[in-house]
């Protein structure tokens, strides 16, 4: 399938000498998952809907927290028990269910529309292609298990195996021992600064996926590549040398 021309503008390099990675280790929520269906699942519980972005960082904050303390705590424990405090206060007559039903939806969320195509033209250019997530590689699995990228992705890795969470260095090195591969052979692709940062630190290359054309925060570790989307990444990766 060829990389659409339309891409190329969408694509940058912080520097020359790009080469084509054997492995892309791909982040999973936000990066894949396209989060905008919880407004609604918010709204519908009784939350605001410009609430679900301080709810997820909120999450994502506080399994550091405990990262950083040596344990490896369960994303969907955190984000259902955040979520019932958030219901709490709000006087929701049932916070445990409301909670429940708010992860369920987060469980199903579909792709960003580049996700598929994206993964493909990755993988017919020759890069292999795992996920690695913070939470569930159920969860993973489930969001692309039924699409046309599911031939392409090689494992479904989760942290709960590598013993921490992203961005601690155990987790890229989990992707890394299962694989076989080296780390300066591989590619932490993501939406998230901090995990770019991780990636970077534990010998990755990185790529940084800015869909909605946001600079990249200069107070953060940069990546070596930028792309407005996967099919941008792809197409960057395509011209360059193994």
């Amino acid at each position: 399938m060829p990389i659409a021309t339309s891409e190329a503008t969408a694509v940058s390099s912080n520097g020359d000498g790009v080469r084509r990675p054997e492995l892309i280790v791909l982040d999973v929520n936000e990066t894949l998952s396209d989060l905008s269906p919880m407004a609604d699942a918010f709204t519908a519980a009784g939350l605001d809907a410009a609430a679900v972005e301080p709810w997820f960082a909120g999450v994502l904050r506080d399994a550091f927290a405990l990262t950083v303390l040596g344990q490896c705590p369960s994303f969907l424990e955190i984000a259902d028990a955040s979520l019932q405090v958030r219901l709490a206060a709000r006087d929701h007559d049932d916070p445990a269910g409301a909670a429940a039903a708010i992860v369920e939806r987060f469980a199903a969320l579909e792709p960003h529309a580049d996700v598929v195509p994206g993964l493909r033209a990755l993988a017919e250019i020759g890069c292999r292609i795992v996920t690695l997530s913070n939470g569930s590689a159920r969860v993973a699995q489930a969001l692309l298990g039924q699409t046309p990228a599911a031939e392409v992705i090689e494992h479904y890795l989760s942290v709960d195996d590598a013993g921490a969470w992203k961005p601690a260095a155990a987790a890229y090195e989990h992707a890394l021992a299962r694989t076989g591969v080296e780390a300066g052979a591989a590619m932490l692709v993501a939406v998230h600064p901090w995990d770019i940062a991780g990636a970077r630190a534990a010998g990755l290359r990185t790529a940084w996926i800015s869909r909605d054309g946001a600079p990249y925060p200069t107070h953060m570790p940069t990546a070596e590549i930028e792309a407005r989307s996967l099919v941008g990444l792809a197409q960057r990766l395509d011209a360059a040398p193994r």
